[in-house]
């Protein structure tokens, strides 16, 4: 487990760089999906740009289900069915 994944179900990418936050969070999702249906939050802090690339680069190419949670912006509900 990298030692930015918090828990077993969260990722803090505060101050990691996006190359190497996106390479840590494409890691994770492949983990966690090989195990079956999971939810994670993945903590992006105030980075709308970290965000964005998350979305194109990572869950728009997937077939996750995703969000940004109203009462937290710096956040992203990652969750995955597998039926």
């Amino acid at each position: 487990m990298n030692k930015k994944t918090k828990g077993i179900n969260e990722i803090d990418l505060h101050g990691i760089r996006h190359k190497e936050a996106m390479e840590i969070v494409k890691d994770f999702l492949d983990e966690k999906k090989m195990e079956g249906s999971f939810s994670i939050t993945i903590i992006t802090g105030n980075s709308t740009v970290l965000q964005k690339r998350i979305f194109k680069e990572i869950l728009e190419l997937s077939s996750y289900k995703y969000y940004i949670p109203s009462w937290n912006l710096g956040q992203i509900i990652v969750d995955w069915v597998e039926l």
